[in-house]
């Protein structure tokens, strides 16, 4: 195991994968930068920070795009070069393979994501970009909440690496249309949405500091459920389908 997500990290820390990873965990802090020098007083700013920043930029934006990036290549590459079948002959469980190539994405991606996520809160909040109840409170509610994305966000599009040769695409459209459009303005998909989720859990955390999605998040517990249900159950799909696919 240990050996097969070494091979995954050096195959995703790719130069290009990095740059991308840096620069769309850069942009949400760099904006928080340019609002504490352009704006006064949290009383116009507390509604656009978290819809921009945080949701938009952060969670809808680069959140899902690293995720995506990474985890489709996690198995990508092995299943276009037809060099998968090496790694399935190996006589160990197929768990053993799917775990490794799962966490892989996640040891490069969330450091950055939580770190961009947690920087642009505790810059905002000590500008008084957004009011807060609590400035660790909300700090520690939005590296929770982009971490759980990150793990159930990982596990999907890994799964999607396995089973098509397209799934960059495929991502992406899902990514744009489903959870970027159809989950802001139709309430019932929010409860089939990882963004969903990740607002919800930030919300949930910090009600107070984040009280402008109080009409946007679906209740906390359907939440974590909806995330720890997402991320297990594509994870055992990424182990059926590897157990299912032909080695020959």
């Amino acid at each position: 195991m240990t050996t097969v997500l070494r091979l995954s990290l050096r195959q995703l820390g790719g130069r290009w994968r990095l740059l991308l990873i840096l620069l769309l965990a850069a942009l949400p802090v760099g904006l928080t930068a340019l609002l504490m020098v352009t704006v006064d007083g949290p009383e116009s700013t507390n509604g656009p920070f978290i819809s921009t920043v945080l949701d938009a930029l952060i969670i809808a934006g680069a959140l899902p795009i690293v995720a995506l990036v990474l985890a489709t290549a996690s198995f990508g590459n092995e299943v276009e070069d037809k060099t998968l079948s090496y790694l399935l002959l190996k006589p160990v469980p197929r768990w053993l393979i799917a775990l490794p190539k799962t966490l892989a994405p996640m040891a490069i991606g969330g450091p950055a994501l939580v770190a961009s996520g947690v920087a642009s809160t505790a810059l905002g909040a000590s500008a008084a970009l957004f009011v807060v109840e609590s400035d660790v409170r909300a700090v520690l509610a939005v590296g929770v909440a982009v971490l759980g994305g990150v793990i159930a966000y990982s596990s999907v599009f890994t799964w999607a690496g396995l089973v098509t040769t397209r799934a960059l695409a495929a991502g992406l459209i899902y990514v744009f249309i489903w959870e970027g459009l159809l989950s802001t303005f139709l309430e019932g998909i929010r409860y089939l949405s990882i963004r969903a989720y990740v607002l919800a859990v930030l919300h949930g955390i910090d009600e107070k500091s984040f009280g402008p999605l109080d009409d946007r998040v679906i209740e906390l517990p359907a939440a974590v459920i909806g995330m720890v249900v997402v991320s297990v159950a594509f994870f055992l799909l990424t182990v059926r389908r590897l157990r299912k696919m032909d080695v020959v």
